[in-house]
């Protein structure tokens, strides 16, 4: 059962003016990640607008990618649904389309107790016959699962990671308490923290800044993994600070779609509620990957 490792961007959803989604632009976007050097894709995930979609829409986005990517890499789908049974229903299909694992967002909003999130786990793993990443994000979701809980999730057979989108302390006990879990990957999903991580002992990180600079941060894994290069991982994360706090001043995902549309590519507006990014962040953008080199000389 694949097991997610490395950088994996969370892919923005390109839309035309009216919000309807924009195949073609996405399609090079993934051209794009692929040539990037990335180790796999997700789709449908909080950047990607899934939230804004109807049930429809999530699995022809999902579909897409998967038939786009055509095994060049592989593919977590993001399938969490509030009811248990509209989870399943999407984690079956994004299987069924090729998906190799999914990313299933703990239950929220109608609070559960620590063993009805053990019992939602465990129903949507063994009813899978993908892998399934937990996506822990309590920002965003006001429920936080502590480390002993997501130890407890990982030794369920088919839990194959998580997308730890929490603090570094929360992360460096984790990586603790599951180290000797080989079927289990420590995953960030914040980019400030992606060094650290790595450097302890974790898997991999699933980041929008990946799509504005998918080189860098490709080498930036390799230094820290590979090469063991601490020194020069150091020196790069440094050069991406800038863009790692930028992404972040305004609204996600308008600020990665503006980014995306500096680079050439397709961004187009969000769907409301959400909001696009201001003219002011989008000259700051634009300057920062033209200082990172991320721009081509005919952008220029």
């Amino acid at each position: 059962m694949y097991k997610p490792f490395g950088m994996i961007p969370a892919l923005p959803t390109p839309m035309n003016e009216d919000t309807s989604i924009d195949y073609k632009g996405l399609e090079r976007l993934i051209d794009h990640l692929i040539d990037g050097g990335m180790d796999c894709l997700l789709v449908g995930g909080s950047t990607g607008e899934y939230s804004l979609m109807s049930m429809e829409e999530r699995k022809a986005v999902i579909k897409f990618v998967c038939e786009t990517a055509n095994g060049r890499l592989p593919v977590m789908a993001g399938t969490g649904c509030h009811r248990t049974e509209d989870t399943l229903e999407l984690t079956k299909y994004a299987a069924e389309v090729g998906a190799d694992c999914a990313l299933v967002i703990n239950p929220y909003y109608m609070s559960t107790s620590r063993q009805g999130i053990i019992d939602h786990y465990k129903a949507v793993a063994e009813n899978s016959s993908i892998g399934i990443v937990i996506y822990h994000y309590p920002e965003a979701t006001g429920v936080e699962l502590d480390p002993e809980l997501i130890n407890e999730l990982s030794q369920i057979d088919g839990i194959v990671g998580i997308k730890n989108t929490a603090d570094g302390q929360h992360t460096s006990k984790l990586i603790a308490l599951t180290k000797d879990n080989r079927n289990f990957a420590v995953l960030t999903g914040f980019e400030h923290l992606i060094l650290p991580t790595l450097a302890l002992g974790g898997q991999g990180a699933v980041g929008v800044v990946h799509n504005l600079a998918p080189k860098k941060m490709a080498k930036l894994y390799d230094l820290i993994v590979n090469e063991n290069n601490l020194k020069e991982a150091t020196k790069l994360n440094q050069e991406l600070l800038d863009l790692y706090n930028a992404i972040e001043e305004e609204t996600i995902p308008g600020t990665v779609k503006a980014g995306l549309e500096v680079l050439g590519l397709s961004g187009g507006p969000s769907r409301v509620p959400l909001v696009p990014a201001t003219d002011k962040f989008k000259s700051r953008i634009e300057s920062i990957l033209t200082e990172l080199g991320e721009l081509k000389l005919e952008q220029l």
